[in-house]
């Protein structure tokens, strides 16, 4: 028996939909009949093409840049998708930078923005969300996690904390919430095949892939199919909860 996931007459946003996971969480959504708010730091080829591909689809999609360093503009950003269509049912809190460095090497400056980029821009996104999704009684809210935040990793203790601090944002938000209908909920990816990954070395990427317990890389439409169902009505009584796509991976 298929099942058809109708997302038909809503608003969502995607942050950082130009490429990798982001883009294929926004042609999951659009493919599934939402209106896409499609995000980009700036106005970029990779954002129009992305646009291009969902309107070639059938599917509806705009575009809305701002820099999420700045939370005057993550505010502008949440009510420019509200204008959209009066509404805004679904917030994807995917944008993210990933920041290496040692304890004791990383430069202060690299830490603030990996917090400001991957923690801060979301809680201020959720905020303003969640304020009028409650005119609705209703909207889904999922964060982008990863498997670091949830077990560590050496190297990445600036990311990995970010992307905790998520976590425990997900869990609180989700309590708070439930009693107006919003849902809230993050998804964790583990080793996804997307462009900054393919750089890898070979021996690195072999290291990496040993540790996974099927053997391979996600792909972004893996992840897209978590977050496609955490925002579609299939999940309606599933909030506070992070759901793990990462192949069995150790960490």
């Amino acid at each position: 028996m298929s099942i058809e996931i109708d997302l038909s007459g809503r608003v969502a946003l995607v942050t950082g939909s130009s490429r990798g996971i982001g883009r294929a969480i926004a042609h999951r959504l659009a493919g599934a009949g939402a209106h896409v708010v499609l995000h980009g730091s700036r106005r970029s080829a990779a954002l129009a093409e992305v646009e291009a591909e969902i309107g070639a689809a059938g599917g509806a999609c705009s575009v809305i840049a701002a820099d999420l360093g700045e939370i005057d503009e993550v505010k502008r950003l949440i009510k420019e998708s509200f204008a959209v269509g009066k509404r805004l049912d679904i917030l994807v809190n995917n944008a993210g930078v990933l920041s290496e460095g040692v304890i004791g090497m990383t430069p202060d400056d690299q830490i603030r923005h990996t917090l400001r980029i991957n923690l801060e821009s979301a809680l201020a996104a959720m905020q303003i969300a969640a304020r009028l999704m409650m005119r609705t009684k209703s909207g889904s809210i999922v964060n982008l996690g990863s498997i670091m935040g949830m077990r560590g990793a050496p190297g990445v203790m600036a990311y990995a904390a970010s992307k905790a601090g998520l976590v425990g944002a997900t869990l609180a938000a989700a309590k708070e919430l439930a009693p107006n209908g919003i849902r809230v909920n993050a998804v964790a990816p583990g080793f996804i095949a997307t462009d900054m990954t393919r750089g890898l070395a070979e021996e690195i990427l072999a290291k990496r892939l040993a540790g996974i317990g099927m053997q391979r890389a996600g792909e972004p439409s893996e992840v897209a199919d978590a977050v496609l169902f955490l925002a579609s009505d299939l999940s309606r009584y599933v909030t506070g909860q992070i759901i793990g796509v990462d192949g069995g991976m150790v960490v």
